[in-house]
């Protein structure tokens, strides 16, 4: 071990009664030895843990002008060996593209890369477990309204992640 500081993930906040749902669906589908965090929405995968003062002051001076996003959750993808809600917001869009923009030298390939907002409710489950529950979920799903309400930074240790810094979104 390197003693380097651990990378931060960086991860959208929901309303209640959205968390609860997404939360409530991983819980159930995700397989139980391997589901050791709360539902998420990704938005970095990997910032570098030296810069965590850096950009906890960029994330409290961008969340301090922002209001609550509209999300809308608008359908399934599926993961392979999993499913997730897809989320469609510009205004999440164009927060996450700004903040790459902001830290454009520090991201790895993977956060540089296109952004598909999405929360995962299975994954690395068996393929033949994995098409069944795409095809219920499918079959059942009715597009809804969710909210963004703020930012959260995680650092990852390999295990479960452990807060790092809450940012909510304060204006009206």
């Amino acid at each position: 071990m390197t003693g380097a500081p651990a990378p931060l993930i960086l991860t959208l906040g929901f309303d209640e009664r959205s968390f609860a749902f997404f939360d409530e669906a991983r819980r159930r589908y995700f397989p139980p030895e391997r589901n050791h965090i709360p539902a998420h929405l990704t938005l970095f995968h990997h910032l570098p843990g030296e810069d965590l003062a850096d950009i906890a002051a960029t994330l409290r001076e961008v969340t301090v002008q922002m209001a609550a996003l509209p999300l809308r959750v608008s359908g399934l993808v599926f993961l392979g060996y999993g499913s997730a809600y897809r989320l469609e917001s510009p205004e999440l869009t164009q927060v996450r593209k700004d903040l790459a923009a902001r830290w454009a030298g520090r991201l790895t390939p993977q956060d540089a890369a296109g952004f598909r907002p999405h929360v995962t409710v299975q994954n690395k489950a068996p393929s033949r477990e994995a098409k069944q529950l795409f095809a219920e979920l499918q079959a059942g799903f009715q597009p809804f309204e969710a909210t963004g309400t703020g930012l959260l930074l995680w650092h990852y240790r390999g295990g479960p992640w452990e807060a790092a810094g809450e940012f909510p979104f304060a204006a009206p």
